[in-house]
């Protein structure tokens, strides 16, 4: 195919649309960019990156940026509720040969995938229809415009619209948990990933850089607190370790309900399904940017390598299923963790804890 012909549309300017963007920008590809949101400033969150995210990134030629942003994370230390240690990995072994594990405000990855996708996205651009055509797809937007494309990637997120309109699927399912996201300054020193694991209810706190730490929190429930900071104190003010000191330190709290996508298929006709739209997990593993930087790496080496649109996207999706299938699974043991209670479960990791969370990650440190 050549490159330079081929008409792309990425809906969607988050993580994943950029970073494919950005791989086909490699690939001789250049992609129309939309996104239906204004722009402007995003929540102040922030995102821990694995081995494997550092490595697509590297492939994206974007670990030079990235490198003096946030900070890398050596460790991962399990916690119980009280502060005493359970379990620890040792990251630079887990993803030696891959890459090392950064921890930076989402908003600082966003920049640098902008930049490196040209820059040129068209806001404000909400997709209204979707109709396959001979060779192609017509796209048209709620604003009247529209366009005719080779090959529309969807990459809008659990919610997305692409793929309600091209017949992929409905609306994302519940995963059950509520999750508390924070950006603290003038908190505890906490020099590594550090997680309390209490009684269906977990805290965790990563730095970023400059003195900033990433808290995350979560609990099983289905329904959003009328009072999120509240909540947060009321869930986790008797915990122990750096808990208590964040919690008096922290302002603002966003907060969301997990979310799962699961398909038959990532695609119908040249219309393609990327990152969450395609396979959304619950954070647990830390895997969403992840997933979604490699899905853009294999798609523009897929579209480069193959003869047709088509056959890129079965090539595409017979790479990306088993790993995004395994970052499910591998989600949805740990998350049923969550149910065994305290007494049962802390002794267990203690003994076994450090090999049994490493084994969570084995498959993802093999090559895309």
């Amino acid at each position: 195919m050549g490159a330079s012909s081929l008409r792309i549309l990425v809906v969607g300017a988050g993580i994943a649309g950029l970073a494919v963007a950005r791989a086909l920008r490699l690939a001789g590809f250049r992609p129309d960019v939309t996104e239906k949101l204004p722009p402007a400033e995003r929540t102040e969150v922030g995102l821990y990156l694995p081995g494997n995210a550092a490595r697509a990134l590297r492939r994206l030629d974007l670990d030079g940026p990235l490198r003096p942003l946030g900070q890398v994370i050596h460790r991962q230390r399990f916690l119980d509720a009280a502060g005493v240690p359970l379990c620890e990995v040792d990251l630079d072994a887990l993803w030696a040969g891959v890459g090392e594990c950064r921890a930076l405000p989402r908003s600082e990855l966003h920049r640098v995938l902008l930049t490196g996708a040209g820059g040129a996205v068209r806001h404000g651009a909400e997709i209204s229809t979707v109709e396959p055509l001979p060779g192609g797809v017509a796209v048209g937007f709620a604003d009247g415009t529209g366009g005719e494309y080779d090959l529309v990637v969807g990459a809008d997120g659990p919610r997305s619209m692409v793929r309600t309109l091209a017949g992929l699927g409905g609306p994302p399912r519940a995963g059950g948990q509520v999750v508390y996201r924070a950006v603290v300054r003038g908190g505890p020193r906490v020099l590594e990933w550090t997680a309390l694991l209490g009684e269906r209810a977990g805290f965790l706190v990563v730095p970023i850089g400059v003195g900033r730490l990433h808290c995350y929190a979560d609990e099983a429930g289905t329904g959003l607190p009328a009072d999120p900071l509240a909540r947060l104190h009321e869930l986790f003010g008797a915990y122990g370790g750096p808990v208590p000191e964040v919690l008096a330190a922290l302002e603002r709290v966003h907060v969301e309900l997990t979310e799962e996508v699961e398909l038959g298929r990532w695609y119908h006709g040249r219309v393609l399904l990327v990152g969450d739209a395609a396979h959304a997990t619950a954070p647990t593993l830390s895997q969403g940017a992840a997933m979604a930087l490699e899905d853009a790496v294999v798609l523009a080496e897929s579209l480069r390598a193959a003869g047709s649109v088509e056959a890129a996207l079965i090539a595409y999706e017979s790479r990306r299923r088993p790993r995004t299938r395994w970052v499910r699974d591998r989600t949805r043991d740990r998350n049923r963790t969550r149910d065994v209670p305290p007494a049962l479960r802390d002794p267990l990791l203690r003994g076994r804890g450090g090999r049994i969370f490493q084994e969570h990650y084995r498959l993802l440190v093999d090559p895309l």
